[in-house]
């Protein structure tokens, strides 16, 4: 691990030797035409990847790494020097603010569920056979559409672990995973790639189609998944216990997700020329769990691992977020399609910074593409290395490839079919005040013209 972390930030002094130029902003040092700043970014999550117990010490590592090499060599978007970098963060302070409010506040919502007694109750609607499996994963999809899919992979786990009697089989821990980004993809609030669209401006709306493949998905993988887990350990749900919901947090659940939405609503359609400048949503929700409180307090010891975890992926964030976006491919479905891919090895949440940056996607085909991409490996998404720190089994590229094989059929077949049916509508970047109007395509062919928008 150390030897990594000397490794990385070497890198940065590396160019020193083959490359000296005066201009910044726009050239650096690049590698087989591959500009180093991606070169850096890759290494970092590929730290990540290696070193899932010391993942924060790498992204933190791979943050201070990027920010030395760009005040050395290339300068930053806004300028050079430490005026760049304190100008980059003037722009990007909202974003981050905001997503950070989110992921520490989801995780008490998402708490305050688990609580409610209703993932208890899940049990009870399963029926026998490999049908109750796929009814499950059912189940984890509808819960991550409106609960953090990190939170929906870990409620399907607790109840796959005791329906199973705790024999699950790594396909249906991959179908699991599957599922609960699915059915975030769709929504908002589902996911955390999808929160930082919402979150850049873009509306709820425009991530919705992606339904349309997430669905096909879930059927193409589930099926198999549950057939799997069918004949490694049958179901047996045991229908005779007692169980009281707990209506309050039922209801506190209900009361932050509307705040959520309605104050950002209201700040997009009433305030969008300030919507930039302080982090509405993230304060709303904090301010929603605060008044909440008084009917049930929230579980506040979680709080410090949240932190060490949020810090985390704000961090790959904030890597991201430096990149030369202007030097990457050009925005298109068969991009998208790609980052799907890449997805499955590199986490998802700096991908769709990059994307949102970068501009011109159909936001519901990144959605889909970025969200469910990431289960085709266990540590492609955050709830698949959360839930395979419940199931460490989980933890083997190979196990998870060989048996979960499904995932990567579904992702595929689910692509084309959502390409057939809603087609690909790319817009222009939207966290500012630029607006384009869409273009509508069907399988990268343009059937209008790419005009701006009037203002």
């Amino acid at each position: 691990m150390k030897r990594f972390l000397f490794f990385l930030l070497a890198a940065v002094l590396a160019p020193a030797t083959a490359w000296a130029s005066s201009t910044t902003g726009v050239d650096g040092p690049s590698l087989f035409g591959i500009p180093l700043d991606f070169i850096l970014f890759a290494l970092v999550l590929l730290g990540v990847a290696l070193f899932h117990n010391n993942t924060l010490q790498v992204a933190l590592t791979g943050v201070a790494t990027i920010v030395l090499y760009k005040l050395i060599f290339t300068g930053f978007k806004h300028g050079t020097g430490i005026t760049g970098l304190v100008q980059h963060f003037e722009h990007e302070w909202v974003i981050l603010a905001n997503l950070f409010c989110l992921l520490m506040g989801f995780a008490l919502l998402s708490n305050h569920f688990e609580h409610s007694k209703v993932p208890d109750l899940l049990p009870r609607f399963l029926p026998e056979g490999w049908k109750g499996g796929f009814v499950l994963l059912a189940l984890v999809f509808v819960l991550s559409s409106f609960l953090d899919n990190i939170a929906a992979a870990l409620i399907g786990g607790t109840v796959a672990k005791a329906v199973f009697r705790g024999k699950v089989h790594v396909g249906y821990l991959a179908g699991i995973v599957a599922a609960s980004n699915a059915g975030g993809s769709g929504s908002v609030v589902g996911d955390t790639t999808t929160t930082m669209m919402w979150i850049a401006g873009i509306a709820p709306s425009a991530v919705l189609h992606a339904y349309a493949g997430a669905f096909f998905a879930l059927l193409i993988c589930g099926i198999p998944a549950a057939l799997q887990q069918d004949k490694h350990s049958p179901i047996k749900a045991d229908h005779a216990i007692n169980i009281k919901v707990d209506g309050g947090r039922v209801a506190i659940v209900a009361f932050i997700l509307i705040v959520a939405i309605a104050v950002n609503m209201v700040v997009n359609i009433k305030f969008n020329e300030i919507s930039d400048t302080f982090p509405f949503i993230g304060v709303g929700v904090w301010v929603a769990l605060l008044l909440s409180a008084f009917v049930r307090t929230p579980e506040w010891k979680i709080m410090p691992e949240t932190f060490k975890g949020t810090i985390f992926l704000l961090s790959l964030v904030v890597c991201a977020s430096l990149m030369p976006v202007e030097k990457l491919p050009l925005a298109s479905w068969q991009t998208a399609l790609g980052l799907g891919y890449v997805s499955a090895v590199f986490d998802n949440i700096p991908l769709t910074a990059l994307a949102i940056k970068q501009g011109g996607y159909d936001w519901g085909v990144l959605a889909y593409s970025v969200g469910f991409g990431g289960s085709m490996i266990w540590f492609g998404s955050s709830a698949g290395v959360a839930l395979s720190n419940t199931f460490p089994e989980a933890k083997s590229v190979g196990n998870w490839l060989r048996h979960g094989w499904h995932v990567t059929l579904a992702y595929t077949v689910g692509f084309f079919l959502m390409m057939s049916i809603a087609g690909w509508h790319p817009t222009a970047e939207r966290n500012q005040s630029e607006q384009v109007q869409p273009v509508q395509m069907e399988m990268g062919v343009p059937t209008t013209p790419l005009a701006p928008a009037s203002h």
